[in-house]
């Protein structure tokens, strides 16, 4: 079992303590700097200085770089596997996360296809060859480490540990939804949309744990996150998003907080739990969810 496999005689969580109170100290600290400031005009002069691709990677460093600090904290400092980190399988299941990366970004290319072609006035084309292939590169290296960051942190090292600590998978599920939510409270996207864009933030972060749980692995969680980020990054930009970019087109229309947050939580991602669950022959969902972790478990500790 996910949670489970790391449960040993060496298990410590005073360890995650460094490593979750430097974190969401930074976050903290990050959102309350902001307040009174407008992170609009705030990066519309790092690009009008730097240039956007500059700026997007001043923007994903730091969490990219977090990434292989926290694999290193794990693999040196636990003693623990980055596999077992990553799922409880007896090695990482790399079809699972091209599989749930190549479906979200079909579904992510389609529906924006949809959005262009239905209201062409709501876009200009954004493509220059050389910025776009330039920043293409950038993000296909960069994302995946910031996305595989927050899947590491939030739905590997804080569900675990939480679950170990707590004998519970509830609590370390709905603990680490919420907090992943929290994490993006500092985005232009809030300043601009309001505080109902939460829903949809704390939303993906409860169809990502329970990605994890049902799933007993990070692998679709890693593969949806980083196509999410990834495709819409070279799809389309606005003004007035985390990320802007030199992407394919720009969006100029309005933002209203709508249909664009209900449906994706309400509509998209249950289905998606549908289709995975009918694919990976999901069981027992009450229990993997809700229950506490299992006595005695056959499967291996730690993996060395």
């Amino acid at each position: 079992m996910y949670i489970e496999q790391i449960k040993s005689k060496e298990f410590s969580f005073i360890l995650y303590l460094p490593v979750l109170l430097g974190f969401f100290t930074l976050m903290a600290a990050n959102y309350f700097m902001t307040q009174g400031v407008s992170t609009d005009d705030l990066m519309h002069q790092l690009i009008a200085q730097w240039g956007a691709n500059i700026t997007f990677v001043i923007v994903i460093v730091p969490l990219s770089l977090m990434c292989l600090g926290l694999l290193f904290w794990v693999k040196f400092i636990h003693r623990q596997s980055i596999r077992s980190l990553t799922t409880s399988r007896k090695k990482v299941d790399w079809n699972r996360i091209l599989f749930s990366f190549g479906l979200w970004a079909l579904i992510s290319s389609v529906l924006t296809g949809v959005a262009y072609y239905s209201s062409p006035e709501n876009f200009v084309i954004n493509f220059e060859p050389v910025p776009f292939f330039t920043f293409m590169l950038l993000a296909v290296i960069l994302i995946p480490l910031q996305t595989s960051f927050e899947e590491y942190l939030f739905r590997g090292y804080l569900m675990q540990g939480l679950g170990v600590v707590t004998n519970s998978r509830l609590i370390p599920f709905l603990t680490s939804s919420v907090l992943f939510g929290l994490m993006h409270i500092a985005n232009p996207e809030v300043g601009k949309l309001g505080m109902v864009i939460m829903i949809y933030y704390i939303g993906t972060g409860i169809f990502l744990g329970i990605l994890t749980l049902m799933d007993e692995g990070l692998e679709l969680a890693l593969g949806f996150h980083a196509a999410n980020n990834l495709i819409g990054a070279l799809l389309v930009t606005a003004d007035w998003t985390a990320f802007q970019t030199n992407s394919v087109l720009k969006d100029i229309s309005e933002p209203t907080a709508g249909f664009d947050i209900i449906v994706p939580v309400f509509v998209v991602f249950p289905l998606l739990l549908l289709l995975f669950s009918k694919k990976y022959k999901w069981t027992n969902w009450k229990e993997k969810l809700t229950g506490r972790l299992t006595p005695e478990t056959d499967i291996e500790t730690i993996g060395r």
